[in-house]
């Protein structure tokens, strides 16, 4: 690596070939930090999630509660902690289960077309017409807001957009002349998503994907914050700023803390899709 990139912030991955910038690593550091956090919350977090440790609510940071104390008085630093996992965890396997669909039936639509693309099309044009908020707000209050419903409800919101975004890409590139010529060969569907379509078009899916991603954690908070995400005992970090709004005129931590918890895992997946390294933005140059 040449000394001119050097001095322009950056760093090179020469084993793997990509080449992150310096933004976008500080991204990946974060959520990467994040994603340990909600694996290992049990065994890092200071108290009991429920124990109450301090006599005072809403209490300051001190030596002994690093982020204070909530309203009933207890550690903040491991509810945060703990409500990584509801929310990271949440929304990693919402938004997993949204892009695999939207991508795979996108890809069907494309190669196979006809009647069979209308349908899908109509179905998923149908059901993305409907507000997410209040799709949300309408299933989560008829059925329950168990982590599989809100995991499923969440899914189902997202793969609507996912659908059309993998279908665009994969029209594109069904009607190259590569794909022609695996037709003519007698090729398969099955081979042609699989082998043809989805090589060239998984960098912009992986895109999509960290941008429904952070969709997913705000609709989560934000269902949890109106009382209709994770229920008592557990929490995630928009139930988090529910239970401790009362303390917004004191500027309590137990407020401000789940907030930039949601702001710096939200901007960190956006600084890390902005920055992505060509080779995963475009694989044609690859």
């Amino acid at each position: 690596m040449s000394h001119s990139e050097t001095a322009s912030g950056r760093l090179s991955g020469t084993r793997f070939g990509y080449r992150f910038n310096i933004v976008g690593a500080i991204g990946l550091a974060i959520i990467l930090s994040w994603a340990l956090v909600a694996i290992f919350a049990p065994l890092i977090i200071p108290y009991p999630v429920g124990e109450i440790v301090d006599l005072d609510y809403f209490g300051p940071m001190s030596r002994e509660l690093w982020l204070g104390s909530d309203y009933l008085g207890r550690d903040m630093l491991s509810r945060i902690l703990m409500g990584a996992r509801y929310t990271v965890g949440i929304s990693l396997a919402a938004v997993t289960i949204a892009c695999f669909n939207g991508v795979v039936l996108g890809m069907i639509a494309a190669v196979a077309g006809g009647w069979l693309d209308t349908i899908l099309s109509r179905f998923l044009d149908a059901l993305n017409s409907i507000p997410s908020k209040l799709f949300g707000l309408v299933v989560v209050a008829a059925v329950g807001s168990s982590v599989p419903v809100l995991i499923m409800t969440l899914s189902v919101i997202y793969i609507p957009g996912a659908y059309r975004f993998a279908r665009a890409l994969a029209v594109n590139i069904n009607a190259m002349d590569f794909i022609t010529v695996a037709r003519i060969r007698g090729e398969s569907t099955l081979y042609l998503i699989r082998s043809e379509i989805l090589p060239n078009i998984v960098g912009p899916v992986l895109a999509d994907l960290g941008i429904r991603f952070v969709f997913i954690v705000l609709l989560l908070s934000g269902l949890s914050f109106l009382g209709l995400g994770v229920q008592p005992p557990y929490a995630d970090w928009g139930a988090l700023v529910r239970e401790n709004i009362g303390g917004l005129p004191f500027g309590a931590p137990a407020v401000m803390f789940p907030s930039l918890a949601i702001a710096s895992l939200t901007i960190s997946v956006n600084l890390l899709i902005d920055n992505l390294p060509q080779k995963i933005r475009d694989r044609s140059e690859s």
